[in-house]
Parts: C-alpha cells; structure tokens; sequence
C-alpha cells in the first residue's frame, strides 16, 4: 500500500477521489474499483475518499450517509480489498480517534478550519492530516492552521484549495493562493469539485457548475500543485450529496490524463 507521509513530497503527485458520500456497501466498493482502476492507467497514486457522515449539510434533510460505526466499517473493507489508503471527514472531536483507526488521512471540512480542539485532536493520532482551506480564509492564513497541528508534533499535513466566497452563493479560485500555501512547506492539493460549488444557491442545497471542473484543475496543474482532490460518481446528477458537482468517470479520466501532459510539459 502506498505510504501515504511520503505523497505530495520531492514531486510525488497524487489524487483523491471518490464520491462525496457513501451510499451504500456495494455501491462504494464498485465505485472504488473503477476509480482505482482509471488511476492506475496513469500510475498514479490514489487515496481513496468517501465520508460516512456529511454533518454540514444545507438542510436538516439532506442525506449525511451511513454513520461512523457503519461507514468506517466499509472504508476498511475498502483497504483489505484494493490495498489502496482511504481518506475521510471528521467533524468532532469524539471522532478522530476511532476514525484514526481505520483512516490513513483525516480530513478537517473547510467550514471547521480554524476549530483549535479539532485540529489538535486530530494531530495527536492522525497519520496524515488534509486540512481544507475555509471559503472565507486568505492563503497565508493557513500558517496559523499548520502552527497549531506542528506544535502537537503533526508533520504530515495537506492543505487544500476548494475556493473563496465570492458574494452570495458563489466561489472564486484565486491561483496565487496555491503559492502562498505553498510557503508553509505543505504539499498544497486542489479540491477542483467543490471549487465549482455555488453554495446553498438551490435553497435548501448547493448548486454548481461541474463542466468547469476540467478548467479550474488545468489551471491548478499548471501552477504547480502537489495533488488533486476530484469527487467522483457513477451518475452524478443522481447522487445523494453534492449532485451539482461531483463528475464523471469518463470527466475524471480525461482530467489526469491533461494533468500529466501538463506536467511533462511544465516539466514537475
């Protein structure tokens, strides 16, 4: 299985994928099978990534998925069954060691960024710690997230870019962002699914524009990040979280296979 501490590092790129949710045991293992298999056409190394509990949803009645006591159940079996490492979200303290257990990578939501207790807990007994970028904070902001996390001995930390607020219901990647988190020794990741996201924009969930998904991770490429993060689906309009901006495996495909060209020619 791939060592996750060593991704993102001495020009190592790596991708994330895999459905924003679980939707179900036979559901996430075909899904992971034909996303590792579009990932090892590349030679690329995979992190798999699914959440067993959506907890910041528009609505009360959105669905969060499986439970943590189910979802890490099927995560493992993801493990044992392809070999490949498995990332998911935590939200609250109580979470992280036992999701720590299963998780090669705990994953800190955007909107819980800055949360003290949460990032410290998660140092503690995380593996590696993927910290996405909150909509609302600056790029050189993410040094006081990366402070925190060091002072309780974390040395394995991701940042990732998902976009900045932009008005109401809108996002905006701004590049230079990628640079300036760059600074902190972190491998920087882009999140080109959720950078897409209009938020709350249909009322009671979110809306976006997943056609520029392509677009915004050529650009991310380009500029020099370490890794993608990209949500994929089986049939994305049909999915039970972010329906608006998860893509396809045929989009996802054509994504790495631009991603590599880009940098061969960029020469990373």
């Amino acid at each position: 299985m791939v060592d996750v501490t060593q991704l993102g590092k001495n020009g190592k790129f790596f991708v994330i994928a895999g459905p924003c949710v679980i939707e179900g045991t036979e559901f996430l293992l075909k899904t992971a099978k034909t996303i590792k298999a579009i990932v090892d056409e590349f030679g690329i190394p995979l992190v798999f990534k699914s959440s067993y509990d959506k907890a910041n949803r528009t609505s009360g009645k959105g669905f969060r998925g499986p439970g943590i006591k189910k979802g890490l159940a099927d995560l493992a079996m993801i493990k044992k069954k392809l070999g490949v490492p498995v990332l998911t979200d935590i939200h609250e303290i109580g979470e992280v060691k036992t999701a720590s257990k299963v998780a090669d990578v705990l994953q800190i939501p955007a909107f819980l960024s800055r949360q003290t207790s949460l990032l410290l807990e998660a140092a503690k007994h995380a593996k590696v710690v993927n910290v996405k970028k909150a909509q609302f904070m600056a790029p050189w902001e993410t040094g006081n997230v990366v402070d925190k996390m060091r002072a309780e001995g974390q040395k394995n930390i991701w940042l990732t870019e998902r976009g900045t607020v932009f008005g109401y219901n809108n996002l905006v990647v701004d590049f230079r962002g990628i640079s300036e988190m760059k600074k902190t020794g972190c491998p920087v990741i882009f999140d080109g699914t959720h950078s897409v996201q209009q938020p709350a924009a249909k009322g009671t969930s979110s809306g976006g524009t997943r056609e520029h998904v392509p677009d915004l991770v050529r650009a991310a490429v380009a500029v020099g990040v370490d890794g993608l993060f990209t949500e994929v689906h089986p049939n994305p309009p049909k999915a039970k979280s972010d329906a608006a901006t998860q893509i396809t495996f045929e989009t996802f495909r054509q994504i790495l296979k631009e991603s590599i060209a880009i940098r061969r020619a960029l020469k990373y």
